[in-house]
């Protein structure tokens, strides 16, 4: 459940990203470039953060 909440989060983060860049007048290029960088960066840490521990050997 903590993993959809990351991806929810993410996607409102990525729609404001590109939002704002879009509106201070970037091509769109760019703005498709940003928002790919930053979702993959966030998809990573919401894989590390709800990924379950391995169980002590």
């Amino acid at each position: 459940m903590s993993f959809l909440l990351y991806i929810v989060g993410l996607a409102v983060l990525l729609g404001g990203l590109a939002w704002a860049l879009i509106t201070a007048g970037l091509a769109a290029t760019y703005v498709a470039i940003a928002c790919l960088i930053v979702a993959g960066v966030g998809i990573m840490m919401a894989v590390s953060r709800t990924r379950s521990k391995d169980p002590p050997a």
